[in-house]
């Protein structure tokens, strides 16, 4: 069970988060889940039989060695597509698909900060639902516009920071 579970934290197509999780899955056994399908989290219809795009994304969190959550930072925080995909997850609480799991976290930005309070905020979520966060190193890639070009990661510095983190996930 070598396979690493990549998310994006944004949905927007042209995603530079995306486009950074794009690049560090060439080439390794990293399967991308989109979060986009997944419904709104409401308790109703949580349980035995929870709406599909939820179980899939369980299972394919289950199926993982570990996370590698690619995210931008919206107001100071983490992004509600990926707290309310974080949100299903974790369920039931402390004996959900995610208790145990290493998770490897990077943010991007168009600031200089490279969501680096967005990054705290995830690794928090994380931290509730009882996963293993890697600690180090810590990857916020800042000015991330300037360091994507053709829809790939192209800036040698944030690739090696990038790569190392994933390598804790191995």
């Amino acid at each position: 069970m070598n396979k690493i579970l990549g998310i994006a934290g944004s949905l927007r197509r042209e995603s530079f988060n995306r486009a950074v999780l794009n690049t560090l899955a060439e080439g390794r056994e990293i399967e991308i889940f989109d979060i986009s399908s997944i419904p709104l989290y409401n308790a109703d219809q949580d349980g035995e039989h929870p709406p599909d795009p939820v179980r899939k994304f369980k299972d394919a969190i289950a199926a993982s060695a570990g996370l590698l959550v690619v995210s931008p930072e919206y107001n100071y925080g983490i992004p509600g597509v990926l707290k309310n995909a974080l949100d299903w997850a974790s369920r039931p609480g402390y004996q959900s698909v995610l208790k145990g799991k290493k998770v490897a976290i990077i943010t991007c930005s168009m600031a200089t900060t490279g969501g680096a309070r967005a990054q705290a905020s995830i690794r928090e979520c994380f931290y509730a639902c009882l996963a293993e966060v890697v600690p180090y190193p810590e990857v916020a890639i800042p000015t991330v516009h300037t360091k994507v070009e053709n829809g790939r990661l192209t800036d040698a510095k944030s690739l090696e920071l990038a790569e190392g983190l994933i390598k804790t996930l191995q």
